[in-house]
């Protein structure tokens, strides 16, 4: 009877390491079709969107930018070209990276970097088209220390909106009214440790959280971390031992995120991209969505980057 009890204990055990090993082979399908990456996450209007880069050349080349819309979060559908650089851009022909977006004065703003530049356009739509606001960058390359691209902003519970950007280092600006300009002497530059591109910033029941991404896009250990402050602004102090997010099993080179909470909830999910499975490399990736929840202290718990996402409606 015991040799029988601990025979069953054993197999249980046995059963339970093999199912997660089975996990860790087996990772979601990707949210978008083909290769996308450094997607940028959102709502308006009861709809989810994602504009992300267009992958699959060495060197990153692409020259347009796309979006993507779901009434679900599951199920997405492609918008077609919102901003094709060639046509409409007189500044900047290619490198179309890692675009971000944001609505203010009834207005949607598009924040991307364009051959290491960082420009902005603006539509009256989510799905564009866009129109270069200003006929040069935002933010012109070599201006500041590292490279001017990654930017992404948040609009704040007042209003204001802060712009954050750079890879190599960390740039943050509070962005004036108009949204397309910003005091560039006021441009506050840091870097947290282990810092190295993908800013991003969420604010939380009071806090606002940093989140960028480690190590280098084509390393497989590309992934998420992040640091906590009181302000927009900083000063930032860095979580540590516990990244957001980090490839496990088949899952490689999981990281530059945008995170969306869903509007009226406390529910939030993170997208992301990976190497494409299988196959893929730091040129060939593809975006992905996972839940991301936080502890009762406010701790974003680690994603797990197996865990499906489920049809979500917003009802606000």
């Amino acid at each position: 009877m015991i040799k029988s009890f601990l025979f069953s204990i054993c197999l249980v055990a046995g059963l339970s390491v093999k199912a997660q090993s089975i996990d860790t082979l087996n990772a979601p399908a990707a949210a978008l079709p083909g290769v996308y990456a450094d997607p940028n996450i959102t709502a308006f209007n009861k709809k989810f969107y994602i504009y992300p880069t267009t992958d699959g050349t060495v060197g990153w080349m692409s020259t347009y930018f796309t979006c993507w819309s779901s009434d679900n979060m599951v199920d997405w559908k492609n918008e077609g070209v919102i901003l094709d650089l060639p046509k409409d851009l007189t500044w900047a022909k290619e490198r179309a990276w890692a675009p971000a977006i944001a609505k203010k004065n009834n207005k949607y703003y598009f924040y991307y970097s364009a051959d290491v530049n960082i420009g902005v356009a603006v539509s009256d739509k989510p799905t564009g088209p866009f129109k270069d606001s200003i006929g040069k960058p935002l933010i012109k390359r070599g201006s500041l220390r590292g490279q001017m691209i990654d930017p992404m902003v948040l609009v704040d519970d007042d209003g204001s909106a802060y712009m954050y950007w750079g890879q190599g280092q960390c740039h943050a600006v509070k962005l004036n009214d108009d949204m397309v300009s910003c005091d560039t002497a006021k441009i506050i530059n840091f870097k947290p440790e282990g810092y190295n591109e993908g800013p991003f910033v969420i604010k939380r029941k009071g806090i606002y959280y940093l989140m960028w991404s480690e190590y280098d896009t084509r390393d497989p250990r590309y992934s998420i971390a992040y640091a906590t402050s009181k302000s927009p602004l900083g000063p930032f102090t860095k979580v540590v031992n516990q990244p957001v997010l980090k490839g496990k099993g088949v899952v490689k080179g999981a990281g530059h995120h945008s995170v969306v909470n869903v509007p009226g909830t406390d529910k939030w999910f993170i997208a992301y991209h990976r190497f494409k499975i299988p196959g893929g490399d730091g040129y060939n990736r593809e975006t992905c969505i996972s839940p991301m929840y936080f502890d009762k202290e406010g701790r974003i718990l680690p994603v797990n980057v197996f865990e499906k996402v489920k049809p979500i409606k917003i009802k606000k």
